[in-house]
């Protein structure tokens, strides 16, 4: 079951294909994000649990997906959109003040976690056509490898992997 204690989603190779965002290889925004908060690579970044944070969080994950981890636009724009989505999760359904935002590398993957002070569990909806909401999970299963929730002592973090050419 999604949102088990450290138990991941494993996914199939045939992912759905979404909306994509197109991430431009030289936005001065992102750079300015990674400048202005930190790098999600080294720490976890805290943000402020509002609606404008989401932007923030995708500049940070499109500025290491492309310059630090030299990954390819169609992984980039799957990652930017992904942590959207659990950054919404965060900021909607959470009454948290903060999330931390946190971006891992490891060879063949990528791991991106957002932390936040809720212990309540994301649940995996179905979706229909006709719906304007309630999408970020369905999302997140289908367009990562792995996905779950890790309950922490104060909190949770939300997390998913991709798996990643080396090269």
């Amino acid at each position: 079951m999604a949102g088990l204690e450290g138990t991941g989603q494993p996914r199939g190779a045939g992912r759905p294909t979404a909306a994509r965002w197109s991430p431009a290889v030289e936005d001065e925004r992102a750079l300015k994000a990674l400048e202005l908060f930190g790098n999600p690579t080294e720490h976890e970044v805290p943000l402020p649990s509002r609606p404008e944070s989401a932007a923030t969080a995708r500049r940070l994950a499109q500025v290491v997906a492309l310059r630090q981890w030299n990954l390819g636009p169609k992984v980039t724009e799957d990652a930017v959109l992904l942590v959207s989505e659990l950054v919404g999760n965060a900021v909607r359904h959470t009454g948290a003040r903060v999330f931390g935002l946190r971006m891992r590398r490891r060879p063949g993957w990528i791991r991106i976690e957002v932390r936040d002070p809720s212990r309540g569990l994301p649940c995996l909806m179905p979706v229909q056509e006709t719906d304007i909401s309630g999408r970020g999970l369905f999302l997140v299963d289908k367009l990562s490898d792995r996905w779950g929730v890790d309950l922490l002592p104060r909190g949770k973090t939300t997390w998913f992997e991709m798996r990643v050419g080396d090269r």
